[in-house]
């Protein structure tokens, strides 16, 4: 089928778009392309998974960038405008909106930061929210009747989500931080208050995304004479913001044992991972039975280089709870 094109008198207030689109074209592409390298090369830190997820948001937007300077590319140079390539922008459009506010909903709950995977709730709730906030979009971009009213419903339960995840989590740490203190624990402070200015960083830059949406929809002028400037005025801010939110949560080496995380969050008491360790020998690791010990790692003492007998260092989950008691026949527990 041949494609449909369309012949038409532009307004030369348009002129300048092309220009702009491959400008922000490359440096999209350029931003796209160090991120997935510099993803690839780090692959091996376990918040990895958090940064493959990011790294789809620049490609999108390269590849409606793509698209747009095709569109208007064509639409002056070669006097065609193809109804197709206008679909593709507005395609590329939704799903980079849609991209974007998924990412920052896993970053707000934690997910590769504060947990190695989301629970089963929150996996649902966060594609729930994703496929409502794509649908919205689509019908408001098509000038459906009372979808703008949807859209402003959603673009608030979902800032209302990230906001509250954000402050659970910082509250979480700020808990995490003062118990380190209390108990005289060094080792996590480091992991712990990094990921505590992370999340700092990433509320500030939702509470700038926040403004940002609503200046755009409150902007009632549709004039094209100035649609140039409005349109490099929003990229550079959309470029801005993923900039900032992508250089905090780029992958590197953080902290010592900032990977280290319980697999899901746990409802119940916070505790630092890991507080406690137990030391054993291989005997007594055999009739071992408590569920709340995560790994028996087996390893040499250190300070005596001489001993051939081998230790099995038990580490307790960072998901456990607490033991209420403990009986006479259990070990003892040791800072660690």
């Amino acid at each position: 089928m041949e494609p449909k094109t369309v012949h038409v008198g532009l307004d030369e207030s348009f002129r300048p778009l092309p220009s702009l689109y491959l400008a922000f074209l490359s440096i999209w592409f350029l931003s796209a392309c160090s991120w997935t390298i510099n993803t690839y090369k780090n692959r091996h830190f376990r918040a990895n998974n958090l940064q493959w997820t990011l790294a789809s948001v620049p490609l999108i937007k390269a590849l409606q960038l793509t698209l747009s300077f095709l569109f208007w590319y064509s639409c002056f140079h070669l006097q065609i405008c193809s109804l197709w390539m206008s679909f593709g922008v507005y395609v590329t459009g939704i799903l980079f909106q849609t991209a974007s506010f998924v990412s920052f909903l896993l970053i707000s709950h934690g997910y590769c930061i504060m947990c190695e995977r989301l629970s089963v709730t929150e996996r649902r709730s966060t594609a729930a929210l994703g496929c409502v906030f794509y649908l919205t979009l689509v019908g408001y971009r098509a000038s459906v009747p009372y979808f703008t009213v949807l859209l402003l419903l959603n673009y608030f339960i979902s800032f209302y989500v990230i906001f509250h995840h954000i402050s659970q989590n910082l509250a979480v740490l700020r808990e995490q931080l003062a118990f380190i203190e209390d108990e005289d624990v060094q080792a996590m402070h480091d992991a712990v208050y990094t990921k505590y200015i992370m999340f700092k960083k990433f509320q500030g830059a939702m509470q700038i995304v926040a403004m940002a949406e609503t200046v755009i929809y409150l902007n009632v002028d549709d004039s094209s004479e100035n649609y140039w400037l409005r349109l490099l005025v929003r990229e550079w801010a959309q470029f801005c913001i993923f900039l900032y939110i992508g250089w905090t949560f780029r992958s590197q080496d953080l902290a010592p044992r900032f990977s280290v995380m319980p697999t899901t969050k746990s409802k119940g008491d916070t505790m630092v991972p890991p507080i406690y360790s137990i030391e054993m020998d291989a005997a007594a690791f055999k009739a071992f039975s408590r569920h709340e010990w995560h790994i028996g790692v087996p390893t040499s003492r250190s300070h005596d280089k001489s001993s051939k007998e081998s230790v099995l260092v038990i580490i307790q989950h960072p998901n456990a709870h607490r033991l209420s008691s403990t009986t006479s026949s259990s070990p003892s527990t040791s800072p660690v």
